[in-house]
């Protein structure tokens, strides 16, 4: 079975106004696939993606670049940009673990054979079933009465 390849699209989008403006970061979505299918969600999100500045566009270009594309908005004062790339996820401190293969989970232990009862009669040996609460959990420990270390 092959692993296919997690892309993180990312937009990267101007803040701010004045001297203030800045570039925040933000991970759009995760695709799983071939980088050509990675590029094709991301120019979706790219065509539909609205800034919050300039608050009263004039003007949009989206250009296609090597890693993904770039958003120009023209405003009445100012010009915004929001870079859309896609890259391969490495690693995600958040993500879920990874189930364990099939084969790699541990087997059941094997069924231990019942020993003879301690000295005295104590119930649960060979010849007596172990008694069950109403969840099916044995009342008497399998343990309880053993001589030797398991």
């Amino acid at each position: 079975m092959s692993t296919r390849t997690t892309w993180a699209l990312v937009v990267e989008t101007t803040q701010g106004i004045g001297q203030r403006k800045h570039l925040a970061a933000e991970v759009l979505a995760h695709v799983e696939g071939s980088r050509e299918e990675a590029l094709a969600e991301l120019e979706r999100r790219a065509r539909g993606h609205v800034p919050e500045h300039p608050s009263s566009p004039r003007r949009r270009r989206l250009v296609r670049t090597g890693d993904g594309f770039l958003l120009v908005v023209d405003g009445a004062w100012q010009t915004f940009a929001s870079r859309f790339t896609v890259g391969e996820l490495l690693a995600d401190s958040d993500a879920p673990p990874a189930p364990e293969p099939v084969a790699a989970r541990s087997a059941p232990p094997p069924d231990v054979p019942d020993e003879p009862a301690a000295a005295g009669g104590a119930p649960g040996g060979a010849d007596e079933p172990d008694e069950l609460d109403e969840d099916g959990i044995p009342v008497r420990p399998a343990w309880l009465g053993r001589t030797g270390r398991p």
